[in-house]
């Protein structure tokens, strides 16, 4: 998953805070243990999100600097007779922060920009875009929004431009972001805001500068129609912050109030699986392109719809390389993504009882993507 905001929008924090929570000792998850592969870097977004907790302490934003933070969702139950059948034991998330002055700046030197492009392919195998909207700039510009989210899309746009001939020296692009969603960071600034009111924003506001955006994205990749940005919306915020009535000063930071975070593992992991399918079904998608559109897809959907693991193992064994996609457009990447409503609901309770970590684990962020739907937190095309 790759993050996009400029700078102050509040990467920092969303990262600290997504996984700040699960290190605490009083956290209990029955599924999975999430664990940073760099245990630097995780205290230091541990000792970030302590500092907010006990000292109501914002942490110092990164300037100028691209990190990539990996974490592992461990499954537990890994001595019992399911976990012998199912094909890994460990979900991987990448998370890319990409500088937000990169955006508005342009680089003073050539090794710079070489810096920028250097850094940028590093997050091309990413999945899932999010392009954050600071909650903070709405409200400052409030009446004249459309001032901050023309330069917002403007700033994200010629920084693409300024990479565009590097990015291209080899073609079209394959393996890109093909799902960008348009989150409002700091989404506790606006507290009576739902998905659709932020949505309706940014259509009547800056429906052309989002589409000049998507086209100038759609020049760097190969198969442009696999492409949706400006039809995925999110809500994030890292808690509710108290601020001093005299000034910029935190007073107060509650945690517990939290919106969206708790969806980022759903949308990295299953949002992909879906829309290859919608995509796969609606284009005339060249199988390199389909292939990259989701690592792992073949696996989560049998986790999904039935855990019988081994069909899919030897059907993929004894396909060649280059025709395991048309083996991955089956009935059971369909029946996986097509999962929904009482039937998934029975499914998570089944797998729960048998003890089936991985199963429940899939399941449960398909619900979670369900209920932030329901609770109009995020919003996907229909």
């Amino acid at each position: 998953m790759a993050v996009f905001g400029e700078s102050g929008s509040g990467k920092t924090v969303l990262v600290s805070s997504f996984y700040g929570p699960t290190q605490e000792g009083s956290y209990k998850n029955d599924l999975w243990d999430l664990v940073a592969d760099d245990a630097g870097q995780g205290n230091r977004l541990y000792k970030n999100y302590l500092g907010m907790r006990d000292q109501a302490a914002a942490p110092l934003p990164t300037r100028f600097k691209a990190t990539t933070y990996y974490f592992s969702v461990k499954l537990k139950g890994g001595d019992n007779d399911a976990a012998k059948k199912r094909p890994f034991d460990v979900l991987r998330l990448a998370w890319h922060d990409y500088p937000g002055e990169w955006f508005e700046t342009e680089p003073s030197r050539s090794e710079e920009q070489n810096r920028r492009t250097d850094n940028f392919r590093s997050l091309l195998r990413s999945d899932v875009a999010l392009l954050l909207v600071d909650g903070q700039k709405l409200l400052d510009y409030r009446g004249d929004e459309e001032r901050y989210l023309k330069s917002l899309m403007a700033n994200f746009r010629q920084g693409l431009l300024r990479l565009k001939e590097d990015l291209l020296e080899d073609g079209p692009i394959i393996e890109f972001p093909r799902v960008w969603i348009l989150a409002l960071s700091k989404a506790d600034l606006l507290p009576d805001w739902d998905v659709d009111t932020f949505r309706d924003l940014v259509i009547l506001k800056a429906t052309e500068d989002v589409e000049r955006l998507r086209s100038t994205i759609a020049e760097l990749i190969e198969t442009p129609a696999a492409l949706s940005i400006g039809e995925d919306f999110m809500l994030l915020s890292s808690a509710k912050f108290q601020l001093k009535s005299d000034g910029p000063q935190t007073l107060d930071i509650d945690l517990t109030q939290r919106v969206g975070l708790d969806l980022v593992l759903p949308v990295a992991s299953l949002l992909p699986l879906e829309r290859r399918v919608q995509w796969h079904e609606k284009f005339d998608i060249p199988r390199r392109v389909l292939d990259s559109l989701a690592d792992g897809a073949e696996l989560l959907a049998a986790g999904l719809a039935d855990g019988k693991f081994g069909p899919v193992d030897k059907l993929l064994a004894k396909i060649p390389k280059a025709d395991k996609v048309a083996a991955m457009a089956t009935p059971i990447l369909v029946q996986a993504v097509q999962l929904a409503g009482p039937k998934l609901r029975e499914m998570d309770e089944q797998a729960r009882a048998q003890h089936d970590y991985l199963r429940a684990t899939l399941t449960q962020f398909k619900l979670d993507l369900e209920q932030g739907v329901i609770n109009k937190v995020i919003r996907n095309p229909k």
